[in-house]
């Protein structure tokens, strides 16, 4: 089924259908079930195309519909849908065929993000995501099942990674894929736009896990530390260089361009904050990861530093030593996790973190100012932007 087909197929929530593509804003409402068909589309060609080539059929079978299941199966496409509103942003409500490229091109950011998921997994010792097994763990079982020689672990572990490396060179394909679209709809400069916030975010994303894996070996406790890999690890590639990227592709002023990007610094800081908080705090029912796996991880979360930092100002040594004797102890019990989440909230760290979640949305807000852009785009924008403070899963 081609992509257009499944999307007159895919009803929104509320039982309507895709307007058509005169409508003056033909995907605002469907853009995550337009991007599942983006997405969905792209993997069966790759199928199709895999076994055209002679793939070997395990490969196929095994590893490429891996990945396509991962891929597919949950996900809130926010990173779309902020690429999306960055280009809608100086494009006004034009639809058409061009509205579709550029929202096929936004969709190669999910891909980009499943890359960055099942390896973060594998480095950090992830057991879930999404409420499943990791990608890692669920080769490892099978691996146990079928009783195959070698190390359950490190051909879980292995594989993940190569299906981490297909899904980055994937990302690059379906991005070039919608730009030939683009070009072929006399967007010709397309190309050349969007070079410097796609080749940007890929390296920020992985500079950003290493200052992450780099603060766990030295033990760098500072809230320094944390929000630089919030920076770069989260907020450059879920919302800072979406938006840009999309903002590029619509042909952006640079002052649109700035305005967007200094939106986009605070609300993903503001996103990864939240998340720490739920990683903690929340229902792992509704987080689909495990509570407390920051703390097992060792991960450099900024609730976590402010906590030893206000330790040490109050001069309780007991408290500093053990929040930094728990980080990356994965032996951790649950109850030892719900009582260092009351004493993170009793030294006022969590406290610190929601304020500085709504001190960041009202920074990302008034970056956007008094800049020209459509009342629904401004709009969707401001929306979002309180969803990433306030969400619970």
């Amino acid at each position: 089924m081609t992509e257009s087909a499944r999307m007159r197929r895919s009803p929104a929530s509320d039982g309507a259908r895709p307007p058509s593509e005169e409508s003056a804003a033909p995907l605002d409402g469907f853009l995550a079930e337009a991007v599942e068909g983006f997405l969905a589309d792209f993997f069966a060609e790759r199928s199709a195309a895999a076994a055209a080539d002679g793939f070997d059929a395990d490969f196929d079978a095994e590893a490429l519909q891996r990945l396509r299941d991962f891929t597919l199966a949950g996900g809130k496409r926010i990173r779309p849908a902020f690429a999306w509103w960055g280009w809608r942003g100086p494009r006004g409500a034009a639809g058409g065929p061009t509205a579709r490229a550029a929202l096929r091109a936004a969709s190669a950011l999910e891909v980009l993000h499943a890359c960055a998921l099942i390896q973060d997994d594998v480095m950090d010792g992830s057991t879930l995501r999404r409420g499943r097994p990791a990608v890692h763990v669920a080769l490892e079982t099978e691996h146990r099942c079928r009783r195959w020689s070698g190390g359950a672990g490190r051909y879980g572990e292995s594989v993940a990674i190569l299906l981490g490396d297909l899904a980055l060179v994937w990302a690059d394909d379906m991005l070039d894929e919608a730009l030939d679209a683009l070009h072929a709809l006399n967007a010709l400069d397309a190309r050349r736009r969007v070079r410097i916030p796609w080749q940007r975010m890929r390296t920020e994303l992985i500079t950003g896990q290493f200052l992450d894996l780099r603060a766990r070996a030295a033990r760098d406790d500072t809230p320094a530390a944390s929000l630089r890999v919030d920076r770069l690890k989260t907020a450059a590639y879920t919302v800072e260089r979406p938006l840009h990227l999309g903002a590029a592709l619509a042909g952006a002023d640079d002052g649109l361009i700035a305005a967007l990007r200094g939106y986009g610094v605070a609300i993903g800081t503001a996103f990864q904050l939240r998340d720490d908080l739920l990683g903690l705090y929340a229902d792992p029912a509704a987080t689909g990861y495990l509570t407390g796996d920051d703390i097992r991880e060792g991960q450099p979360t900024l609730l976590w530093a402010l906590g030893v930092e206000r330790a040490d100002q109050r001069g309780d040594a007991q408290s500093a030593a053990a929040l930094r004797t728990c980080a990356g102890d994965a032996a951790l019990s649950d109850d030892d996790v719900a009582g260092l989440a009351v004493l993170l909230e009793e030294l006022g760290a969590r406290a610190a973190v929601e304020e500085r979640i709504r001190g960041l949305v009202e920074e990302g807000l008034a970056r956007l100012g008094d800049t020209p852009m459509p009342h629904a785009a401004r709009r969707a924008l401001e929306t979002m932007a309180a969803q990433a403070s306030v969400r619970t899963r």
